[in-house]
């Protein structure tokens, strides 16, 4: 279903509930669109089930950004036929992100651990137990929603968002967790904070949707020796 948001932008609705398919089949519809290499074409931003088109409106309208489109999903919809000769590989990746969880670094841990009912350590163990998906990215460069946590520890955002949350802090919001690449505000968990940069301007993103993500422990002396701030 193609619907128009703006002057500029039109969306791409593939399903109507998240399925763990959908990240990996969305990022080869990206690429099949960036192959055609359209001058119009100003930037495709992924989510969980859909997929935002933004393009320049001066070179063509909506109808005509729409018929190209359509075109397109119908070549990637044949490609995702299991079976297909063109069925897109799997680039799938995994990541493994280290986290220096304690209070220290992650002022929610406790609280989250004792309104979950459990021990500080076992809420660690639970988080770094699990493979994660980055199902969309968002809100700043290079942040990705990763799912879906151990419901054991899963537990809603603050009621009030911190003003100000520390590059690299690790959060939890409900079934989901991420990594704030940039200080900004945020209502998330913290329950950690990760010495790697996943923005740069240069590089960009390091995370990219259908990416799976593992989590693991460092100590306080690894985490700053690794470039990480308290």
């Amino acid at each position: 279903m193609i619907s128009q948001v703006s002057e500029n932008t039109l969306l791409i609705c593939v399903a109507e509930d998240i399925r763990d398919d959908l990240p990996g089949k969305l990022r080869a519809l990206c690429q099949l669109m960036e192959s055609r290499r359209w001058p119009w074409l100003q930037d495709l931003v992924p989510s969980y089930t859909s997929l935002l088109v933004v393009y320049d409106p001066d070179q063509l309208d909506f109808r005509q950004a729409t018929t190209a489109v359509r075109q397109v999903l119908e070549h990637w919809q044949e490609q995702s036929v299991p079976g297909s000769q063109d069925e897109p590989s799997d680039e799938t990746r995994t990541i493994e992100l280290p986290v220096y969880y304690s209070e220290e670094s992650g002022p929610d841990l406790a609280a989250l651990a004792k309104a979950c009912d459990l021990e500080v350590d076992e809420v660690i163990s639970r988080h770094t137990a699990i493979t994660c998906q980055v199902y969309a990215m968002g809100f700043a460069p290079g942040f990705a929603f990763m799912g879906e946590v151990d419901p054991a520890i899963a537990h809603p955002r603050l009621d009030t968002p911190r003003k100000q949350v520390p590059r690299g802090s690790v959060g939890i919001a409900n079934r989901q967790t991420a990594v704030y690449p940039v200080s900004s505000p945020g209502g998330w968990q913290l329950i950690g904070r990760c010495p790697t940069r996943l923005f740069d301007r240069n590089e960009l993103s390091l995370l990219r949707i259908g990416d799976k993500v593992r989590f693991y422990s460092i100590s306080r002396e690894d985490y700053l020796e690794r470039g990480g701030e308290l």
